[in-house]
């Protein structure tokens, strides 16, 4: 009963809202991360991928909120570099940051190079282990959870609506996950657009470790403008091999006529 009395007020409800859908949108990076990783498993495991994945965003973000206490202390500086402290947050940042960029380097690395599938020794196709791409998601998940967990403790003081607003976001991302994921898969070009967006989420995150801050507003707002341009792109290549298919068989034919000698 406790838990519900905090959502008596319409201020509550209000909160409740503007968290969950702020929790939505920081979470995006979050779903491409995963999506970019679950696209390495075989096609049947990629689903049960994705929900693992963002249930252990979910459980990661709750159990933050859960040790608060704990969680404000990663702000004492731990040592200094000069006249710069570095705290527990901002070795998480740093460290996150830097493998999200090896990760996406790598992937895009992959993505460049020749198309060929790894095999084993009886021939069939290698793919990923399930439980090293849980591993990796559960490692990011953690750094992705920090800002998301900062953002809900500055925005409201009740733990019941954030964990609420968390429990909300994660299951809108789990509806989306799919058609996101399979999106991604079936253009080459928007999984590389997706990976560069995690090199730049991940030099933001190495930036904020070093206290050089970057308004999140701008990122999102880029990222925005690339997608909508390669979605522009996609439509017209479409509309040019559709239009290609049209030609008729009698123009065709009119060009393969063989002149006489």
């Amino acid at each position: 009963m406790e838990f519900l009395q905090v959502f008596t007020t319409p201020e509550a409800w209000i909160a409740l809202a503007t968290l969950a859908m702020l929790e939505i949108v920081l979470g995006v990076d979050n779903i491409i991360f995963i999506s970019v990783l679950v696209d390495r498993l075989p096609p049947h495991q990629r689903q049960k991928g994705r929900m693992i994945g963002l249930g252990l965003a979910m459980g990661t973000r709750i159990a933050l909120l859960l040790s608060l206490s704990w969680m404000m202390s990663l702000v004492d500086p731990m040592f200094h570099i000069g006249s710069m402290g570095f705290s527990g947050r901002d070795l998480i940042l740093f460290f996150g940051g830097g493998f999200l960029l090896y990760k996406a380097a790598s992937e895009i690395k992959e993505l460049m190079g020749p198309q060929h599938e790894e095999k084993d020794d009886s021939g069939a196709i290698k793919k990923a282990s399930f439980a090293m791409i849980m591993a990796q998601i559960a490692v990011i998940d953690i750094v992705f959870s920090l800002d998301s967990v900062i953002t809900a403790v500055g925005m409201v003081k009740e733990v019941e609506i954030m964990i609420l607003a968390i429990v909300i976001a994660v299951g809108v991302m789990m509806f989306a996950a799919k058609a996101i994921g399979d999106f991604v898969t079936e253009f080459p070009s928007i999984k590389m657009l997706a990976l560069c967006f995690l090199v730049i989420v991940g030099a933001v995150l190495i930036a904020e470790s070093v206290e050089f801050h970057i308004p999140k507003g701008y990122i999102y707002g880029a990222m925005a403008f690339s997608l909508v341009v390669e979605l522009f792109n996609i439509r017209m290549r479409r509309n040019h091999n559709l239009a290609v298919c049209d030609v008729p068989e009698s123009v065709s034919s009119h060009h393969n006529v063989n002149v006489p000698a």
